[in-house]
């Protein structure tokens, strides 16, 4: 039951050993020459609205020095959120879900900020280890704490896109396998009523994720400079 329950997260499809299902990750560049080209509607507007406003506040958490890079971190939202939406659809491979993808968006930008963070801001980056007023008898301890806390970025970050996305279709994929085996119309309503509440919830959950990956990375970011 559990091996079965889990395999909803398998990709199903494949050619030449490599899965087509990880290709629904870039259908969202399908789109951009339609929003570009079409003539503006509410959604585009909504959508341009929310963009600039992610803007604003990703560049009032950087540095005047990487201002420039808010639109990688509205980018990087707008990915997110395009695939955590794309999986509450009925067979729809959900690539968000997937250590595979949340690793290669976090452990990418993790060893770039770190690498540009020691290479141009040394003495800053050593001393991130030690807050400022931290006694001398703990700051050997303060030292390894904050390594540590550094070292495990990119695997909080990849872990808790992953697990929230999991988390809810299992509930979803859970309700749904108990409908068929429903008698009673009423029990029927309450599961249905019920499956419609966990969606929304859902939706909420893949907004907030894909605001919380967008935000904390510009936080890393804004650390190194």
């Amino acid at each position: 039951m559990m091996a079965n329950l889990f395999s909803i997260f398998e990709p199903s499809s494949s050619i030449f050993n490599f899965s087509l299902n990880w290709f629904s990750t870039l259908l969202g560049l399908l789109f951009i020459p339609y929003l570009y080209w079409a003539s503006p509607s509410r959604w585009s507007l909504c959508w341009s609205d929310m963009m600039l406003t992610l803007h604003k506040e990703f560049k009032a958490l950087l540095t005047p020095s990487c201002v420039g890079s808010t639109m990688f971190f509205v980018s990087l939202f707008s990915l997110i959120l395009y695939n955590n939406f794309l999986g509450l659809l009925p067979y729809v491979f959900t690539s968000s879900s997937h250590m595979a993808m949340t690793l290669a968006l976090s452990l990418p930008l993790w060893v770039t900020l770190m690498v540009k963070g020691w290479i141009n801001h040394t003495q800053h980056m050593f001393a991130h280890l030690v807050p400022q007023g931290t006694p001398p008898v703990l700051m050997p301890f303060m030292v390894l704490i904050e390594t540590i806390s550094n070292i495990i970025r990119p695997g909080t970050l990849a872990v808790r896109l992953a697990a929230n996305m999991i988390a809810g279709h299992l509930l979803l994929t859970l309700l749904g396998n108990t409908g068929p085996t429903m008698t009673s119309s009423l029990i029927l309503s309450l599961l249905i009523f019920s499956q419609v509440l966990l969606l929304t919830l859902e939706s909420a959950v893949a907004i907030i994720q894909s605001y919380v990956f967008a935000v904390l990375s510009t936080l890393y970011t804004s650390e190194i400079n």
